[in-house]
């Protein structure tokens, strides 16, 4: 196996129970995507093992990868559209509806599907106006809704939003409906000051703090497949680049099919990040591009892009060169990297 995430297990799922454990709110835990690192199917046995009554996942098609280790109700974050297939007369599934259309047309499907309504936040992704809700409550009689769904930004203090709308959320709706709040990106002390000035259940949809919360617990290790001793002058790698000095090709498992330095825009918002983000720009040109793996406690360069699955790493004369099945350690972002393997320890 090249790419490993290792796992301290005892001390990881400690910080899972403490997590789902804080007073007045229930805890939601959320799997989407590539699991966090750890695969869907993993983390929805975690959730089923830690008493979870409820698992959120982001797509429909996402279903299949937990419903065979939870066997709870599960939620699906995005939103039912009339055009997707999905399992509407399935017991087990929590639909979120953001459409004051989509929430009519779900209720002529029949069966009376068990649905969350989300109100639009300042986000603006998903949502239904503050203004539809009195129209919302007038088509529920075909769905069973679960309570109202509020997805907050993730920078600065968003409890006076979701108190505005919780509160007005609730107060709309009729009386018969369960006075329940699904909140993502609010502290566990704020949701629960929530549950109390909305007086209803706050369940907190959780994702990263929970499973990602702990780094100390983890560690991503990519396997040495090979060195090479390479003089100046001798060309290597795709495209028979040329060394500058003499030193080492470290040949490392994990590459772009593991999601190995592929990243996202990252949020530049300071002058401090913008000069970072200028510097590796100015790199990058000239061919040079620090890798995510570490030897000796130091990352250390890329002697070309990465392969698909591997990369090949330039070390120094001076420095110890690791051998063949010597894991570095290495890098990542939790939420786009793919492990061959996940151990637990």
């Amino acid at each position: 196996m090249a790419l490993t995430l290792h796992v301290d297990a005892a001390r990881w799922r400690r910080h899972l129970k403490s997590i789902v454990e804080p007073d007045g709110v229930t805890v939601v835990p959320v799997s989407k995507g590539n699991g966090y690192g750890f695969g869907n199917a993993t983390l929805a046995s975690e959730a089923f093992s830690l008493g979870a009554g409820t698992l959120a996942v982001g797509t429909y098609e996402e279903i299949d990868d937990v419903s065979g280790t939870f066997t709870g109700d599960i939620l699906v974050l995005s939103p039912w559209r009339p055009w997707l297939e999905t399992p509407v007369d399935d017991e087990r599934v929590v639909h979120t509806v953001s459409r004051l259309a989509d929430l009519r047309a779900l209720a002529e499907r029949g069966g009376r599907p068990r649905v969350v309504v989300e109100v639009l936040t300042s986000m603006r992704r998903h949502g239904v106006g503050p203004d539809e809700l009195e129209a919302v409550g007038e088509a529920l009689e075909d769905v069973r809704l679960e309570g109202f769904a509020l997805h907050l930004p993730l920078g600065g203090d968003h409890a006076e939003e979701a108190h505005r709308l919780g509160s007005l959320a609730l107060d709309t709706a009729p009386s018969s409906v369960p006075r329940t709040l699904w909140v993502s990106h609010l502290t566990p002390a704020a949701a629960s000051v929530l549950a109390t000035q909305t007086d209803a259940e706050v369940r907190l949809r959780v994702g990263s703090a929970l499973w990602l919360g702990d780094r100390g617990a983890l560690s991503a290790r990519g396997t040495v497949l090979d060195v090479h001793r390479i003089r100046r002058g001798d060309q290597y790698g795709y495209r028979q680049r040329r060394a500058r000095r003499n030193g080492r090709l470290v040949v490392v498992g994990g590459g772009t099919a593991h999601g190995i330095a592929l990243q996202a825009p990252s949020p530049v918002t300071g002058a401090r990040q913008r000069l970072v983000t200028a510097a590796k720009g100015g790199l990058e040109a000239t061919g040079r591009a620090l890798s995510p793996f570490r030897v000796e406690g130091k990352q250390r360069w890329f002697a070309e892009p990465p392969h698909m699955q591997c990369s090949m790493i330039w070390l120094p004369d001076d420095v110890r060169s690791p051998s063949p099945g010597d894991e570095l350690e290495v890098d990542v972002r939790f939420t786009t990297t793919t492990f061959d393997r996940v151990t637990f320890r």
